[in-house]
């Protein structure tokens, strides 16, 4: 197989924002949790429940991306965008059943979170779900902003996805195999249709100030349901040591447990310059690489 090129911050932005043809591809997964330990990360409470946090409210981003595409996709006159726009709905139901099945594993080790959930409903069914807007301007303006919000969003995925591909960290740790294989497969995906959601928003939108204004309030959204969640999971956990979330987070972040805090802000302005594009991010060629390596995905395969 050809090495795929991998883009730099130095390289000249790409000449449209179909920079990216790459038509992801849905795949199925299995995973087998009944061996997997509540601390999958032998000894590292802190750093085992921040990252299972993303059990609890990435099946409900999921699902919300899947609503709001669903609209968007009649709107859309591109060939390829509307191939790839399909292919990354179903990736992103796959996902959110994925992690939905690590969630019910977190629930068979006693860790309760329907009031968790119900916040989660408010965030994506309340705040950002329809509303009976007058007029076609305004329905059309809300559904725009929703995109710039899933394509703001699908940076910060692409990115922890590459970072958790590279993760040696948590390997050297002990960490249990089918969660980190739930994480680097999703992870990959994720860099495999890092673009789709950008484009989506460039070819029904393309307004860079909204772009760089949904943007300034993605990351610190994401922070606090990241938090609230690692909050959820440790006050359930006997075992787990009394919530601290700047010191727990930064003992896992030395050890190359967790991405480090600077490196994740820093990805916030990386994305609002105006020529960004996402096929900068990550590397296909590892991503495609460890998809047809992962376990989960040959086990379902069989």
């Amino acid at each position: 197989m050809t090495a795929l090129p991998r883009p730099t911050e130095d390289s000249p932005p790409p000449p449209t924002s179909r920079a990216d043809a790459h038509v992801p591809t849905p795949r199925r997964a299995r995973f087998d949790w009944a061996d997997v330990p509540l601390h999958w990360i032998p000894g590292d409470a802190n750093s085992t429940h921040v990252i299972n946090s993303l059990h609890l409210f990435l099946p409900a981003g999921e699902r919300w991306f899947v609503k709001v595409m669903k609209l968007a996709l009649p709107l859309v006159t591109d060939d390829l965008l509307h191939q790839q726009v399909r292919a990354f709905m179903s990736q992103e139901g796959i996902h959110a059943t994925a992690h939905g099945t690590a969630s019910a594993h977190l629930r068979a080790h006693g860790i309760e979170h329907a009031g968790y959930d119900r916040r989660l409903e408010i965030v994506f069914d309340n705040l950002l779900g329809d509303h009976p807007l007058p007029g076609r301007r305004l329905q059309r303006a809300w559904l725009d902003v929703r995109l710039a919000i899933i394509a703001a969003i699908e940076h910060y995925t692409a990115v922890l996805g590459d970072w958790i591909l590279e993760a040696d960290a948590l390997d050297e740790a002990g960490a249990d195999p089918t969660m980190l294989d739930l994480l680097r497969w999703h992870g990959a995906e994720e860099v495999e249709h890092r673009s789709v959601a950008f484009d989506l928003y460039q070819h029904l939108n393309g307004s860079w100030p909204l772009r760089a204004a949904v943007a300034q309030v993605v990351f610190p959204t994401l922070l606090a349901l990241m938090l609230d969640g690692t909050r959820v999971l440790m006050g359930q956990d006997p075992d787990a040591p009394r919530f601290r979330p700047m010191k727990g987070y930064v003992a896992g972040m030395d050890k190359g447990r967790l991405p480090k805090l600077l490196w994740l802000a820093l990805q916030g302005p990386r994305y609002t310059r105006p020529g960004y594009h996402p096929s900068r991010e990550g590397d296909m060629q590892r991503a495609l690489d460890y998809i047809a390596r992962s376990p989960s995905h040959i086990t379902a395969l069989g």
